[in-house]
């Protein structure tokens, strides 16, 4: 089960004045399995989780130990309990973060920043999914979407299945008109200064095998 913080999205609706029955509803069996098949002819490896807690189980299992490991800031890695997994001691994994945290100076931890997007096995959750078969992220900075098109050598996606859409239109629109307003008013909570649209990424193909592997949560996660 989802864990709920005080920046998941059911905290923050009412001041981002989203509207949740049009960009956040569970899709039908249908629907998610029509969507899998779409994402699957796109070169892109589909496991199925019935729930947060199954999500972090798959994460465990595809990631060895000692790998090196980065994420990108997600709503729902935090829901399904990857933070608190990733940053305790029984990982076994190079945790790129806690690297990038622990340097104090300045230029140094840009650059560490800036080859993290690199990192064998690179986490990150998604703003919408296109019944197509497209993945759509955007962020500020492109901390978390650098890593998406090439530099991760490995890129698992954790999604929740009330991010699918209709078509990369409707992705794109969820991105403007309910992730972004949340997001926004994560930020100005968190760090006291808005967010804004930077950088966006549509994944609609890979063709290195293997290396993009999408775990769908059949749970509302996210935003």
């Amino acid at each position: 089960m989802a864990k709920i913080t005080q920046y998941s999205a059911i905290n923050l609706i009412r001041e981002s004045q989203v509207d949740p029955q049009k960009w956040n509803t569970v899709p039908t069996d249908e629907v998610v399995e029509k969507t899998v098949k779409a994402i699957e002819s796109r070169g892109i490896r589909v496991v199925i989780a019935g729930s947060a807690d199954d999500a972090l189980v798959v994460l465990k299992k595809v990631i060895p130990y000692g790998a090196e490991v980065m994420n990108g800031s997600s709503t729902t890695l935090i829901e399904i309990g990857f933070e608190d997994y990733s940053t305790g001691s029984q990982s076994g994994w190079k945790l790129m973060h806690s690297v990038i945290t622990a340097e104090n100076n300045d230029k140094k931890r840009a650059e560490l920043r800036r080859k993290s997007v690199a990192a064998d096995y690179f986490i990150s959750g998604a703003n919408a999914i296109a019944q197509t078969g497209e993945i759509v992220a955007c962020d500020a900075s492109g901390s978390r979407v650098g890593a998406w098109p090439f530099a991760a050598g490995h890129l698992i996606l954790v999604v929740g299945i009330n991010k699918i859409v209709s078509n990369l239109e409707d992705a794109l629109n969820r991105v403007r008109q309910y992730s972004y307003p949340l997001e926004n008013a994560r930020a100005k909570r968190a760090y006291g200064t808005p967010s804004v649209i930077g950088k966006c990424v549509i994944l609609s193909h890979e063709k290195n095998e293997g290396r993009v592997l999408l775990i769908l949560v059949k749970e509302a996660l996210g935003y």
